[in-house]
């Protein structure tokens, strides 16, 4: 059975830089509290673990 993610945006990008800003594009996300619900993967956690500071994360 695949594990889903779910991502919510919860800070602004204004002051983050270009690769930051590309990361939540890439991870599917616009603004603040934006949430999409992503399959599990290795590739996914490592974006996550760079922009932390910018999400919340529920399992």
């Amino acid at each position: 059975m695949t594990k889903f993610i779910k991502i919510t945006q919860t800070k602004s990008v204004i002051s983050c830089s270009k690769k930051h800003k590309s990361t939540l594009i890439g991870i599917g996300l616009r603004h603040i509290g934006h949430t999409v619900e992503r399959k599990k993967s290795k590739r996914l956690l490592g974006m996550i673990h760079s922009i932390s500071y910018l999400l919340k994360i529920e399992e």
